[in-house]
């Protein structure tokens, strides 16, 4: 399929942790998952959020987590090697995954490789996902784009959710990139 179904989607943020926002030069990527998570709770749409080692890293931001989406912990670089993650994702049924997080380059970068693997339809969202470089985002999203990854952008995806301006969310949706 060439867009995202909103019947066939799931929503993964990674790693969207206070310490990992906190040192990115530019925040605007926890501001587009915040916005892309809001939409797929209007939405109801399934959303998995990680976060790497929170002990040391601190937990999701509240601009993310305050939608009570399950949060699983993890200490791989890819996601899809937790065993709950992994079975969430499988046990949802969908065959696209809607994907954003920090580091680009590593943790979002490993997770797409493997959900790739596993045969799932993947869309990176370049505007919700960062890293502390530029060199190494703009690496990561190559990689991702070189192994079949999908790169996209927040606006993109809310419309393809939405595919008209008459379904019944889109004014809610709307309202989010105003």
């Amino acid at each position: 399929m060439r867009l995202i179904n909103s019947e066939n989607c799931i929503v993964a943020g990674i790693d969207f942790q206070e310490k990992l926002v906190g040192m990115l030069n530019d925040k605007t990527c926890a501001d587009k998952m915040a916005k892309l998570v809001s939409a797929a709770k209007i939405m109801n749409i399934p959303v998995i959020l990680t976060e790497q080692y929170p002990k040391g890293l601190g937990s999701t931001i509240p601009e993310i987590s305050q939608f009570g989406f399950e949060t699983i912990e993890k200490t791989s670089f890819s996601a899809f090697q937790q065993e709950e993650f992994k079975k969430v994702i499988l046990s949802c049924g969908k065959k696209q995954v809607i994907i954003g997080g920090i580091e680009t380059h590593i943790c979002v970068h490993q997770t797409v490789a493997e959900l790739l693997d596993a045969g799932f339809e993947v869309f990176v969202v370049k505007d919700a996902c960062g890293s502390r470089h530029k060199e190494e985002f703009e690496c990561g999203i190559g990689r991702m784009k070189d192994n079949g990854a999908k790169i996209t952008c927040l606006e993109v995806v809310l419309f393809e959710l939405l595919r008209s301006s008459r379904h019944p969310n889109f004014k809610e949706v709307q309202a989010l990139i105003k």
